[in-house]
């Protein structure tokens, strides 16, 4: 089986946090590749407070030394809000062979709302979910994801789409809302997030850093 893992969010600017969580789920799945999909319209949260090019350029400098991570513009080209469901299934047009498995990367925080997101039974219909915790963090769910969870868990994937594995992994302590508070307060994201995408918002001025010609 061929895994391609799918990382979508905001990535508002995207930091080690989400980089370090797609290489360790890459490397113990067993992934040919993690792509990256920056959203266009957000349906559980806020617009994103730079533009969608922005982000993408930001993804593609934070990426560029792995070349197993792929940055994805789908739902950026698309546009309207940012259905996954609706990703899934042009990618699943793109990825036809029946031996590929999209792998849905989400962190425990996701999973725990997924039965309210919108037609999320065709989800599974379409990939494999993975959802994220911190080691020794017990999965602490309830109603229809607990269900679901207890019906659809495995160990390892064995088939295209349907099953759901829980994965410890490193999950630091970095948030994008975090980064965005400081650098409004005059404090750059060095070593939260790779140098050159900290170089690229001084240079561009985003989330109110003092702009940089050079």
């Amino acid at each position: 089986m061929r895994f391609i893992g799918i990382n979508g969010g905001t990535f508002d600017p995207i930091h080690y946090g989400h980089l370090r969580a797609a290489l360790e789920v890459m490397q113990k799945v067993g992934m040919e590749q993690v792509r990256f999909v920056p959203c266009y319209q957000p349906v559980h949260r806020g617009t994103p407070s730079v533009s969608a090019r922005q982000r993408c350029d930001m993804i593609a400098l934070a990426i560029e030394a792995q070349p197993q991570f792929v940055l994805d513009s789908i739902e950026i080209d698309r546009g309207g809000p940012s259905f996954m469901v609706d990703t899934l299934a042009q990618l699943k047009q793109q990825f036809a062979d029946e031996q590929t498995s999209l792998v849905l990367m989400m962190g425990t925080d996701a999973y725990a709302k997924f039965c309210s997101w919108h037609n999320w039974q065709e989800i599974l219909n379409l990939a494999n979910l993975v959802v994220m915790h911190r080691p020794g963090e017990k999965l602490d769910l309830h109603g229809a994801e607990a269900k679901l969870f207890a019906e659809r868990e495995v160990k390892q994937f064995s088939e295209a789409c349907g099953q759901v594995m829980e994965l410890a992994i490193t999950q630091l302590a970095i948030s994008s809302t975090a980064i965005r508070a400081d650098i409004e307060q005059g404090v750059l994201p060095d070593y939260l997030t790779p140098y050159r995408v900290c170089k690229y918002i001084q240079k561009q001025g985003l989330y109110g850093a003092l702009a940089k010609d050079s």
